[in-house]
């Protein structure tokens, strides 16, 4: 069973001229799409069957064995004996059905954001949570070790797995394979912010290969890449003849309900997408909620939320984390002191003021990476820089720091003793990177909103490219991890971490 990842890249017309339409034979883009992505959920399934498999039996073979037998005593008129291979044989169609019935395969979620593993881990956890209850109605003394190894492995192992086809995936579509080709439909500004937002993420599955607006072919090009196709009058007839298999509606059109409507009877006759691209962005799906109401679709948009629970969680996460780490971490932080209190003269431990949550100051604490007297010296350097009025200061080569302190910046072991700034509250172990007072001064509009949370040890910007990144791009991230905080996406974030560190991108 393999994947047809010939290259699938619709003929693009120049300009004012028209590829001639498919013959009636010729197999639609969208159904060539859709068996890519049939194949696709097909081998994830394979494959998580697989890992269930191997967690379940796994658990199994190290705390019951083969032989061991399990006495059912609720069964009606006589106790049932089953062995445990049986059990697990249940267990594991009985996860891998949970798996399908909370949709982990669809091919919207797959590829992009993490409502993928949200539902992966739902799905676990709720059939978990029906086996136990059957269990106990059945009288059924399943040993708890037997479940505590099976569950955090196979959840884990299932996460590790979409993760690595993910990464296949992406990979694929960053070489324009298996992609869907996407028009957008809308006027001119709505289509270019869109457009926009799509290709800064080329792994998202989206390829456009052109653009429909109300007055076609007589406006300029969209974009370098994206040209004009054909007006709103002929939607249907510029779409077949693009061979696109998505149509994206952009805001601030004038095109009817009728029209929007009509539109969508015929891309359902040819199996295509319609999606509808609202004006608000950076917004996650958990905040998006549709509600019909008299035939409209109207969407309602949560606020974030950070008090109650979700502060809680947050905190308790930390708090756990922070200590986990510190015990893992503690023979390379003695280490690290040793080779920086050997090598360069003055204290063990750098100590920065830094703004942190509602605007309060802190002190952010560090392995001392840089000469004595370094902070006497940034403003010449970054004068000297050209940089001296732009956030996220930062100096390119910097002479002030020292050879050992230059091997610990480049795996970001500086960062370690911020293990206690979490510890006592201070910070978070994943949030917007806390700054100093001068940066802040210097935020407009809604970057303050970054301190309505504690900073992080790391944070979106930093798995997003670390100091390789414009002020414009981390403020945009940081802002987005703001607005959509969730305990899945700081999981997300620290795996991220880990590799972006090993990876060394970024790092100055």
């Amino acid at each position: 069973m393999a994947i047809d990842e010939r290259p699938q890249a619709p003929v693009r017309p120049p300009r004012g001229e028209w590829v001639a339409p498919r013959p009636r034979n010729f197999p639609s883009p969208a159904a060539r799409v859709r068996r890519w992505q049939r194949l696709f959920a097909r081998l994830l399934s394979i494959t998580d069957t697989i890992v269930i498999a191997m967690a379940v039996f796994g658990a199994q073979i190290a705390r019951i064995g083969f032989g061991e037998k399990l006495v059912i005593a609720g069964v009606p008129d006589d106790n049932v004996a089953v062995t445990y291979a049986f059990v697990s044989v249940v267990m594991v169609l009985g996860w891998a059905l949970s798996l399908r019935l909370f949709g982990t395969r669809d091919y919207k979620i797959i590829g992009t954001g993490v409502v993928e593993y949200k539902r992966v881990t739902n799905a676990t956890f709720s059939f978990f949570g029906v086996f136990a209850i059957l269990a106990f109605a059945l009288q059924a003394p399943i040993g708890r070790s037997y479940l505590l190894v099976a569950l955090p492995v196979g959840w884990a192992l299932l996460v590790l797995s979409r993760w690595m086809w993910r990464k296949w995936l992406i990979g694929r579509r960053r070489r324009g394979r298996l992609l869907s080709h996407a028009v957008l439909v809308g006027d001119r500004a709505s289509s270019i912010h869109v457009a926009q937002q799509i290709q800064r993420d080329p792994g998202c599955g989206l390829a456009i290969v052109g653009a429909i607006t109300e007055h076609g072919s007589t406006d300029v090009a969209l974009t370098e890449d994206i040209p004009v196709i054909g007006d709103w009058q002929h939607v249907l007839e510029n779409v077949d003849r693009a061979r696109a298999d998505t149509v994206v509606v952009t805001g601030n059109h004038s095109l009817t309900p009728r029209q929007l409507r009509e539109l969508g009877w015929g891309l359902e006759e040819r199996r295509a997408s319609l999606i509808v691209a609202p004006a608000l962005t950076d917004v996650a799906g958990p905040r998006i909620h549709s509600t019909p109401v008299a035939g409209l679709p109207l969407i309602h948009v949560d606020y974030p939320e950070f008090t109650g629970i979700h502060r809680f969680l947050k905190r308790a996460s930390d708090v756990f984390g922070a200590l986990v780490l510190i015990l893992l971490a503690s023979p390379i932080m003695i280490a690290v002191a040793i080779a920086v209190k050997s090598t360069s003269r003055g204290p063990l431990f750098y100590g920065q003021e830094r703004v942190g949550r509602k605007g309060v100051p802190f002190k952010m604490w560090k392995f001392r990476s840089m000469i004595v007297g370094a902070d006497d010296q940034l403003k010449s350097l970054l004068d000297a820089q050209g940089t001296s009025d732009r956030p996220l200061f930062k100096v390119t080569n910097d002479p002030r720091i020292t050879p050992v302190g230059r091997f610990i910046r480049r795996y970001s072991l500086d960062e370690l003793p911020q293990l206690f700034n979490v510890l006592d509250g201070s910070m978070s172990l994943v949030g917007p990177r806390p700054q100093v007072a001068a940066e802040v001064a210097l935020y407009e509009g809604g970057a303050h909103r970054r301190l309505f949370v504690r900073p992080g040890i790391s944070g979106l910007w930093q798995v997003s490219g670390r100091s390789d990144l414009d002020w414009a791009d981390a403020i945009r991230l940081d802002l987005y991890y703001v607005e959509n905080w969730s305990l899945t996406g700081d999981l997300i974030i620290l795996w991220r971490t880990l590799r972006a560190v090993v990876a060394k991108d970024g790092a100055y």
